[in-house]
């Protein structure tokens, strides 16, 4: 490489609501981004490996950018990834109280799309689309 910073023309972006905890925008973040690491393979980069030959999981091969909004920031930055049709990952209220995967699903799929509760959601597209989804929020601090 030449030094010179690498530059992507797409956009890994997590939106949290901005009342959450500490522990559960870490925890969000979390879940979120597995969901697009799973589903989007182009993400994923290299295996990683130190100086001794250990080897370690590969990682996004970009940033994740980490936003917050309020809730009706975020259920607009929901609709737009939907008319985008980016790849999305979401995570409601009710996802806090529920103790596995299966009770996770369950929760979503029993809620209309317009009424979910949303805290979360991670998107993957080109920048500008990106950028679009999140306009109105704010990078978390």
């Amino acid at each position: 490489m030449d030094g010179q910073p690498l530059r992507f023309d797409t956009k890994i972006a997590v939106l949290l609501r901005d009342d959450l905890a500490p522990w559960q925008r870490l925890n969000v973040t979390s879940f979120l981004v597995s969901g697009l690491g799973s589903q989007v393979p182009e993400l994923i980069g290299a295996p990683y490996e130190d100086a001794d030959g250990i080897a370690y999981l590969p990682m996004f091969r970009q940033p994740v950018l980490v936003f917050e909004a309020t809730k009706e920031v975020l259920k607009v930055a929901h609709t737009r990834t939907l008319t985008r049709a980016l790849p999305r990952a979401i995570f409601t209220a009710d996802l806090f109280s529920t103790g596995n995967d299966t009770d996770n699903r369950a929760a979503v799929r029993a809620v209309p799309t317009a009424d979910l509760d949303l805290v979360g959601l991670a998107v993957y597209g080109p920048k500008g689309g990106v950028d679009k989804v999140v306009k109105g929020a704010r990078m978390h601090p």
